[in-house]
């Protein structure tokens, strides 16, 4: 990839964040995949693009949800971006960003299924009794974490928590709009075939505003969990279109998630992206070219 006539100011995991100018940010989705905080050796090809084209159309999808919350979203636009990053990037508003994430979950899955073992909760939201993996839950719920630094594990937090970091009325504003947007996209997802699990959103303000502003990448592969509708059976892990498929030949391969990862194989790179565009296509309904 060329050099970009602007500076660099954050690089993560998968995108790297440009400054415009004062108000603007250009994001980057490069073909890097993560797996347990670690970004893996091995690209998947076209995954930039994915995350991009997806996260455009959530954001249109779900700016009704947004404008009756009195919020908006950071896109500017995906198309005046520099040649040589086009497909792949957005142009987007400078944000404040809340310091917490938004997590909504519909289903049990993930390390919400670890701690509901262990306790019957999800921190200080109980559940019922006698739920499995990949149950229904009886209601969405909210259920944030931390911000962690690179290399380090967003933690789970309780509501109190969230109240501590950003104020009562901020927190429940956080946690409604967060839910708002899972039951929105989970009813989008429904229709396409798609089971919702569950997802992340992050949220921030624009500099002299108090308006929330949804920011970074929306119900992609990357921040949700999508499970094929027609073979959803709770009871166990169940078969996704999100890099869980990377986890799971992770865990199969013998690595101790202390040396560094592995090179993916050739054919378990070509399952992935074939993971990432179908549920592009079946969501948007349109193809991935």
């Amino acid at each position: 990839m060329s050099p970009l006539p602007y500076e660099l100011v954050a690089r993560g995991k998968v995108r790297e964040v440009y400054a415009v100018d004062d108000e603007r940010l250009l994001l980057v989705a490069s073909d890097r995949i993560s797996a347990y905080d670690a970004v893996l050796p091995t690209p998947i090809p076209d995954k930039g693009r994915v995350l991009t084209a997806l996260s455009v159309w959530w954001f249109d999808q779900l700016t009704p949800v947004l404008e009756a919350h009195g919020a908006a979203h950071h896109l500017i636009s995906a198309t005046d971006v520099p040649a040589e990053v086009a497909g792949r990037a957005m142009l987007v508003h400078r944000l404040e960003m809340e310091p917490v994430e938004c997590v909504a979950r519909g289903y049990l899955s993930g390390s919400g299924t670890v701690e509901y073992q262990r306790t019957g909760a999800i921190r200080d939201v109980a559940l019922p009794a006698g739920l499995v993996e990949g149950a229904r839950l009886p209601e969405p719920v909210f259920t944030p974490s931390t911000k962690a630094e690179a290399g380090q594990h967003d933690e789970a937090i309780t509501f109190a928590e969230v109240v501590a970091a950003v104020g009562a009325e901020r927190a429940e504003a956080l946690r409604e709009l967060t839910l708002a947007l899972y039951r929105r996209g989970a009813e989008i997802a429904d229709g396409a075939g798609i089971v919702l699990a569950d997802t992340k959103f992050e949220f921030g303000t624009r500099p002299g505003t108090d308006g929330l502003v949804l920011g970074d990448e929306v119900l992609t592969p990357d921040s949700s969990r999508f499970w094929p509708a027609r073979t959803w059976s709770p009871g166990a892990a169940q078969p996704s279109y999100d890099k869980q498929y990377v986890r799971d030949w992770l865990t199969s391969s013998g690595w101790d998630r202390v040396s560094p990862p592995p090179e993916l194989p050739e054919d378990v790179v070509a399952a992935t992206r074939e993971r990432y565009v179908a549920a592009y296509e079946q969501l948007t309904g349109t193809p991935f070219v």
